[in-house]
């Protein structure tokens, strides 16, 4: 684990929600010079705590209208289905997440597609047909009650 101070907490909180944020701007938010937050922030980038800056896109303005969570069980589990699986996933730009679980389902894959007719080529063309996959349980989102990208560093500082 990076040894943080409070004030690189308070830098990667600020840089949580506004990733734009001027160095000027930023520095005057956690009470440091410019140039001391400059070399804070490269630190940060170059021990790679601060992994890069992204734009957050609102899935259905773009057309991205039906988000699900589909929990994966592979019908075999040596290395080369595990690493075959994996190799898919990752190919897969429906899938913006895979998590490997513990528990009933071995991974646990987060997807956007535009609509129903959309995620059902998705599970038969592509999914059910990937080698090792043993079972597949589907859920679609609703209603979003939370989403953050922000980690909770707040809880760090105690």
């Amino acid at each position: 684990m990076a040894n943080l101070d409070r004030i690189d907490l308070r830098m990667l909180a600020v840089l949580q929600t506004d990733g734009r944020i001027t160095n000027a701007d930023l520095a005057e938010r956690v009470s440091l010079s410019p140039s001391a937050c400059l070399r804070r922030l490269q630190r940060l980038e170059s021990e790679g705590i601060l992994t890069g800056y992204t734009a957050q896109v609102d899935p259905q303005a773009v057309g991205l209208g039906l988000e699900a969570f589909v929990r994966v069980q592979l019908s075999k589990h040596e290395s080369a289905a595990v690493e075959r699986f994996v190799e898919l996933v990752n190919g897969w730009d429906e899938v913006v997440a895979c998590y490997a679980l513990t528990g009933a389902m071995d991974y646990l894959l987060h997807v956007y597609v535009t609509d129903l007719q959309d995620f059902s080529r998705f599970l038969l063309d592509r999914l059910l047909n990937a080698a090792g996959v043993g079972d597949v349980n589907s859920s679609f989102v609703l209603r979003t009650v939370k989403r953050s990208a922000a980690l909770p560093l707040a809880q760090l500082e105690r």
